[in-house]
């Protein structure tokens, strides 16, 4: 068995034993999509808990320690928090009621363990997985288009970081979405970052679309070059953006 996959049982064994425990699920490599799990996983989990128990568990991970030495930890959200092993392995955790999780948008959750009382649907996220109210192709290239523009002219008043988030990030993020809309979801898609194992999805020349901080206007190319070669870029938009990259 894995050592991470370890670990997550050897955690859910722990908290089976304590009294306002109601379930364990797993996500992310960890969860419905364990074939994707390797040696550079971290630890995903929601904990399921009674009415009332949420902030024993989130205040501390001291209930970790029962299980393996922990060497830090620090809250990163009001549901949860990180903590690092002291054999590497980290785990990000989130604690909710069964009603509160209802609330929560997630999915490719797996019952690690559950009391038989338990319910047999906590998986099944009651909120729609979130996605932008234009997914389409017009809307995501003039996105990425105005992405460029905008990023070229930060560029010229030297807001170069500011410009490397819109073109080498930003209008990334549009061609990876379309992409998502011509050839179909890559498999164990991320629904909160587009980026995760692009690589390994499509084809794109990425280290000329993200050269890094001293590439925007080289980026801005490449990435106006491969728009233009699959879809059809608005003539204002393309003349505005190729007038930006002859300056």
């Amino acid at each position: 068995m894995h050592p991470t996959l370890r670990r997550l049982d050897e955690i859910a064994a722990h908290l089976a034993t304590l009294d306002d425990t109601i379930a364990v699920l797993a996500l992310g490599s960890a969860g419905a999509q364990r074939g994707r799990i390797d040696d550079h996983s971290d630890l995903n989990l929601f904990l399921v808990v009674a009415d009332g128990a949420v902030g024993r568990y989130t205040g501390d991970a001291d209930w970790l320690d029962a299980v393996a030495p922990v060497v830090h930890t620090y809250a990163n959200d009001r549901h949860g928090r990180k903590a690092l092993f002291a054999d590497g392995i980290l785990v990000e955790f989130a604690v909710f009621t069964q009603a509160t999780l209802r609330t929560i948008p997630f999915r490719g959750a797996r019952v690690v363990w559950q009391r038989p009382d338990a319910p047999r649907t906590l998986t099944e996220s009651g909120v729609a997985e979130p996605r932008t109210p234009f997914d389409t192709v017009e809307f995501h290239l003039n996105e990425a288009l105005v992405d460029l523009l905008v990023g070229l002219n930060r560029d010229r008043r030297g807001e170069r970081l500011s410009a490397s988030r819109l073109i080498q990030q930003h209008a990334v993020d549009r061609v990876i979405a379309l992409l998502r809309l011509d050839e179909g979801e890559p498999p164990y898609r991320d629904l909160f970052d587009p980026s995760r194992r692009v690589e390994r999805a499509y084809r794109l020349p990425l280290a000329a679309m993200v050269p890094g901080y001293d590439g925007n206007a080289a980026a801005a190319r490449t990435i106006l070059d491969w728009l233009s070669s699959r879809y059809p870029v608005p003539p204002a938009l393309g003349r505005a953006i190729e007038d930006m990259l002859s300056l």
